[in-house]
């Protein structure tokens, strides 16, 4: 096993602990993003949206820094390919610790991607609900029909130009 300075143990502490306090602002936003969105509130999906805007420089620095801790251990002979394996390098005093602050990142990970699915799923079921209202206006809820030789008469939107 390779001895670790204490300056490992402190740079990857420190990379967890900013990307944890990043993970929890972004859970923070996706809850009120959901709640935005299932109320249909613009002005709070706009709001939301400068929140979200605001976290990218600092989940990219979160990024950075994984990244360069990651060559600077491959510089020094030391596991690499993830923060994980270099985790495993540390003396045993704290990498136990280390493992369970990893693991928690990898699991609010997860979780994130769970939630922005659900964003997504949400938004996806807004926009074919308004594409239905919109298909429903345009021809006055009634559908042209499937088969026929097209001499029925045609109806126009009832709610916008009143031909049925």
């Amino acid at each position: 096993m390779v001895d670790l300075s204490n300056s490992w143990e402190s740079d990857i502490a420190s990379l967890l602990g900013t990307l944890s306090d990043v993970q929890r602002d972004l859970l923070v936003v996706l809850a009120e993003k959901r709640r935005v969105l299932a109320t249909g509130d613009i002005q709070g999906i706009d709001a939301v949206a400068a929140r979200e805007t605001d976290l990218i420089p600092r989940l990219q620095a979160c990024q950075d820094r994984r990244q360069e801790l990651l060559s600077r251990a491959a510089e020094d002979g030391l596991p690499a390919d993830s923060i994980r394996s270099l985790t495993a390098a540390l003396p045993a005093a704290s990498r136990g610790r280390m493992r369970s602050e990893v693991q928690q990142a990898q699991n609010r990970s997860r979780f994130l991607q769970s939630e922005c699915l659900t964003n997504w799923v949400l938004v996806q079921q807004m926009l074919l609900h308004l594409s239905q209202l919109i298909e429903i206006i345009a021809t006055g809820g009634q559908r042209k029909p499937t088969y026929g030789d097209g001499s029925e008469r045609q109806g126009g939107g009832f709610l916008v130009d009143r031909a049925v």
